[in-house]
């Protein structure tokens, strides 16, 4: 029996990027697989990996609980909390002990049974200031004059 792409996403979510296991996105991921989420370097399975690595590095407890799934055609869209907490260098950041719970937003278009592509959209505002690093106050004012126009 086929895997439905509804059970590959959470395979993805759960086992991937909440576990740790790296290896199910040479499972069911395509050759031709994209990433769109930015920040991950290379765009491919390769740069998923090396991000979730790093994230399961920095948050050791870090964790995604799928709270809504959609599927539609050939995409699942799924709405996560992700959790964690800061325990070791993440990028520029030093570990601060914090601990934190933000949204995250996942889209993944499969084609014959296997990710071609995928979207991640985390709260990224949220987490840096849960983990105490705000922007400088004018920083945030010039954003809200620039989303004003």
């Amino acid at each position: 029996m086929m895997t439905t792409n509804e059970e590959i996403f959470r395979i993805l979510i759960e086992e991937g990027f909440s576990n740790g296991i790296v290896s199910v996105f040479d499972t069911y991921s395509s050759p031709d697989f994209v990433e769109h989420q930015y920040g991950f370097n290379p765009p491919d399975v390769e740069g998923v990996k090396k991000a979730i690595i790093s994230l399961h590095d920095a948050f050791p407890d870090f964790s995604l609980k799928i709270e809504d799934l959609i599927t539609e055609g050939d995409k699942v869209w799924g709405r996560m909390t992700g959790r964690g907490t800061h325990k070791r260098q993440f990028g520029p950041l030093p570990p601060t002990g914090k601990t934190f719970e933000i949204t995250v937003i996942d889209i993944m278009r499969f084609k014959d049974g296997k990710l071609i592509e995928h979207w991640g959209v985390p709260d990224r505002l949220a987490l840096l200031e849960q983990l105490g690093m705000k922007p400088p106050p004018k920083m945030i004012m010039k954003i809200i004059s620039l989303l004003r126009k």
